[in-house]
């Protein structure tokens, strides 16, 4: 009955599977054909990461009522916990402990895995994820270097499964709208767009190497990251400011306003991608900047500029994150669930409230957007089981993750990178070229 339900699923993907309320599929009986219309049509999904924001995804995973969460799959003992009472109370059922991953990957009923992990673990797991025939919700960035992002695209397509990223932004309504009228010209023609993040991030301090808490199983943690001590300032969250297991503020956050400005400019790959920061305010441990602008140009004559500052929250425009498109007729800026437009003597001429309901707080590293998120995930589902176009497929997930990698390239490089326009390829600079892909822990290299 396992392999039943999994083709029935499958069959509906292709929109192959004719359903006649007249009768019942041939091979099942009346009860095993009330199974699987009913709970069992749900998409059956393993929770990979669950401490922060993996837990408010695994609610908002819960609440839809076509899905299923069998596995909870986390290193600390502590989060997973949190999350199975959590999800049971949501469901009414309580979901499995799979504290390694892969161990759920086996189960052959489950459908999708859902990865909100550290940054160096999305690409490897989404990968063994897709091999195991497994659907892929993975969380931005989809990966920690750019090498990574294309094995992604190749596993997508060669094992033919679906890898929504979480740009949950691409489902809000009010943002589908504002890119409409962008594409239909009503700014005229959009050449420059610059998008932002602001906060005031307290220092993580000198951290000292102890003891690996009980709670917490710091070599699978780690998994194909070269293994490093443990040390008191990494777990969690602030793994993001180094960069054997993260990859900054500019993935961190700048992935989602970047996928925005991308999108809205209608490009792909750059031409040339500069960037310029540093860590300027606090004296720590920290390796990734603080302050930090990257600069893209792409061969249709645009460009896009992204600002990233973590240690003065100071607004843009009034907003802490946020897009603004400038046009030769007007300019359209986006925040949360809203935009505006001005024409070009900057008079506003439409002002487009929240119809939907979204964190206004969009610095919420757990919780940007639970209406949104939900959308997001009602898409992802929706590719599933009718084949439905997912709004944040790989191949653009990859491009929009690698405009902000390429722009960490270029800081840690110290150089301008000269791109392939074809795939964003860096050409002639082996400097940079040092940081297309990374080391791994052996036996640990990600393979398609």
């Amino acid at each position: 009955m396992k392999n039943n339900r999994r083709d029935f699923i499958k069959k509906t993907m292709t929109g192959a599977a004719a359903i006649s309320f007249g009768g019942i599929l041939p091979g099942f009986d009346a009860k095993s054909y009330a199974s699987i219309l009913g709970a069992n049509e749900r998409i059956l999904v393993g929770m990979m990461g669950v401490n922060s924001r993996g837990l408010q995804l695994s609610r908002n995973f819960a609440k839809l009522k076509d899905c299923e969460i069998m596995y909870v799959c986390d290193v600390d003992s502590r989060a997973a916990a949190k999350c199975m009472d959590s999800v049971e109370k949501l469901q009414n059922k309580r979901p499995k402990a799979a504290p390694d991953f892969r161990k759920a990957l086996e189960d052959k009923q489950m459908d999708a895995l859902v990865i909100a992990t550290p940054d160096h673990w999305h690409a490897p797991a989404a990968i063994l994820a897709a091999k195991a025939g497994k659907h892929v919700y993975l969380e931005k960035p989809c990966s920690h270097n750019p090498n990574e992002g294309e094995l992604l695209v190749a596993a997508s397509a060669k094992y033919k499964t679906i890898i929504q990223m979480g740009n949950q932004r691409r489902s809000f309504p009010n943002i589908i709208a504002a890119i409409d009228e962008l594409h239909a010209g009503v700014i005229g023609r959009v050449y420059y767009a610059k998008s932002w993040y602001a906060d005031a991030r307290p220092s993580i301090g000198r951290g000292k190497e102890i003891a690996v808490p009980s709670w917490l199983d710091y070599d699978l943690w780690q998994g194909p990251a070269p293994r490093k001590p443990y040390r008191d300032n990494l777990i969690h969250y602030k793994w993001h400011w180094f960069w054997h297991w993260g990859t900054g503020e500019s993935l961190n956050n700048g992935t989602h306003f970047v996928d925005l400005a991308r999108w809205g400019l209608g490009v792909d790959y750059p031409v040339r991608v500069t960037s310029s920061g540093g860590r300027y305010h606090f004296q720590d441990d920290q390796e990734t900047p603080d302050t930090q602008v990257i600069t893209m140009e792409f061969n249709n004559n645009t460009s896009m500029v992204w600002e990233g500052r973590s240690c003065n929250g100071y607004p843009t425009e009034g907003k802490t994150v946020g897009v603004i498109f400038y046009g030769d007729n007007g300019t359209l800026t986006i925040a949360e669930n809203t935009y505006k437009i001005f024409d070009r003597a900057n008079k506003l001429v439409k002002d487009v409230n929240n119809k939907t309901t979204v964190d206004a707080n969009a610095t919420n590293c757990s919780n940007p957007s639970p209406s949104g998120d939900i959308l997001h995930i009602q898409n992802f589902f929706d590719g599933i089981k009718n084949g439905t176009k997912l709004n944040a497929d790989i191949l653009g997930g990859h491009q929009s993750t690698l405009l902000v990698q390429l722009g960490n390239i270029a800081l840690r490089s110290g150089n301008t990178l000269h791109l392939d326009p074809t795939n964003g390829h860096i050409k002639n600079d082996d400097a940079a070229l040092k940081f297309w892909s990374r080391e791994y822990q052996p036996g640990w290299e990600p393979k398609i």
